[in-house]
C-alpha cells in the first residue's frame, strides 16, 4: 500500500470520504481537516456539492462569469501599450505582465524560441470576443495568442470588482491604443 492512501477496500464510500479527509496531511493541517467535515458530510446526505458563497446582497458568482485572458507580446513596451488601452477600454479590470518568459512553439515548419511577455487579463467573459477583436487589431505579430479561461472559483469581492470595472464599455472609437 502506498504511504498516505487511505485503506478504502474495507470501508464503504461514506467512511471513505470521512477516513480521507483524515489521511491528507501533507494537504491540509488537522484543523483544516475537521473544518471541511460538516460540508462533506452535509453534501454527502443532500446529494449536491456545498452552497457557493455569496455577497451581502445575496447575489452569489456566476461560475464562469469571469476570465483569465492570456497574451503574450514581443516585448514590454508592446505589452504595456495593449495593456493600458484594454483597462481603459474597460475590456479588461487588470493585467498582470510577466516579463521575461521562454516561449518554444512551432512556426512554419520550424521550432522557435523567443523571448516574450505575458499578459494575465481578468475581464468578463462576454468580453472575450471584444478584447480578442481589439488585440487582434492593435498585435504586431501576424497570429496573436489570446486564450481565455474561466473562472470557477475565487474572491468573491474581486470577481465582483472585474465585472463592475467593465460593466459600461465605452465607445472603442474614443479610446486610444
Amino acid at each position: 500500500m502506498r504511504r498516505g492512501r487511505a485503506p478504502t477496500f474495507l470501508l464503504g464510500g461514506g467512511a471513505a470520504l470521512l477516513l480521507s479527509l483524515f489521511w491528507m496531511p501533507t494537504l491540509l493541517p488537522a484543523a483544516s481537516r475537521l473544518l471541511l467535515l460538516p460540508r462533506a458530510l452535509l453534501s454527502m446526505a443532500s446529494g449536491s456539492p456545498p452552497a457557493q458563497p455569496s455577497s451581502a446582497s445575496g447575489s452569489a458568482y456566476v461560475p464562469g462569469s469571469v476570465s483569465a485572458a492570456f497574451v503574450t507580446c514581443p516585448n514590454e513596451k508592446v505589452a504595456k501599450e495593449i495593456a493600458r488601452a484594454v483597462v481603459e477600454k474597460r475590456l479588461a479590470a487588470c493585467v498582470n505582465l510577466v516579463p521575461q518568459i521562454t516561449s518554444i512553439y512551432e512556426w512554419k515548419g520550424k521550432i522557435e524560441e523567443d523571448s516574450e511577455v505575458l499578459m494575465m487579463i481578468k475581464t468578463q467573459s462576454s468580453l472575450v470576443p471584444a478584447l480578442t477583436d481589439f488585440v487582434r487589431s492593435v498585435h504586431p505579430y501576424e497570429v496573436a495568442e489570446v486564450i481565455a479561461l474561466p473562472v470557477e472559483q475565487g474572491n468573491f469581492p474581486y470577481l465582483q470588482w472585474v465585472r463592475q470595472v467593465t460593466e459600461s464599455v465605452p465607445d472603442s472609437s474614443t479610446a486610444p491604443l
